[in-house]
């Protein structure tokens, strides 16, 4: 298994922390790969976490040559050498859906499907948030449904503040200071 020396993203060490020696966590499984600005991210399973606290990581953080090797088998076994550069092709866009959408021109054959809350779901759970495309976006997960979509934060806000304010709150980490405690 391989070996990460940096922290996952969301976690944010304590003075105390800082002092000691860095945790080291362990990489169960790369899912996906993504560029984001010239630089290849990797999705990251982390052993002993579930799957709500994977993250993307910059190639350079990891330190698990074979797990990525594995992965980049599998995926290369997956898909033939056209589909390939398709694909990469689908996730940029994808990643920039709302900009895209309206530069695109649409032949007969292009189908057009909802994306975000014009898909009539009813919001589940925010599962992550990016802002690769220079606004923030959210990650929605719908009830009723295996897909997600890449929402912008402004949407979401006025859609569904409970699930907004219900992401913030999972990831608000309160720092104390250690001689603060101590006078009480």
């Amino acid at each position: 298994m391989g070996k990460k020396t940096a922290k996952p993203q969301e976690e944010v060490p304590t003075p105390i922390e800082e002092e000691e020696e860095e945790e080291v966590y362990e990489v169960e499984k790369v899912l996906d790969k993504r560029l984001v600005r010239g630089k290849t991210q990797y999705l990251i399973k982390w052993k002993g976490f579930s799957l709500e606290d994977n993250t993307w990581e910059p190639q350079d953080n990891l330190d698990c040559p074979d797990l990525i090797a594995e992965y980049e088998t599998k995926s290369a076994k997956k898909e033939k050498p056209s589909q390939k550069s398709d694909e990469k092709k689908r996730k940029h866009s994808q990643a920039q859906s709302e900009k895209s959408e309206s530069k695109k021109s649409k032949t007969e054959n292009d189908e057009v499907r909802p994306h975000g809350f014009a898909r009539g779901l009813k919001p589940e759970k925010i599962i992550g948030a990016t802002d690769s495309s220079g606004q923030l976006m959210f990650l929605m997960k719908w009830e009723s449904s295996d897909e997600a979509d890449l929402v912008p934060a402004k949407e979401a806000n006025v859609n569904c503040p409970q699930i907004v304010i219900g992401f913030y709150e999972e990831r608000l980490t309160w720092h104390t200071n250690p001689s603060d405690e101590a006078q009480t």
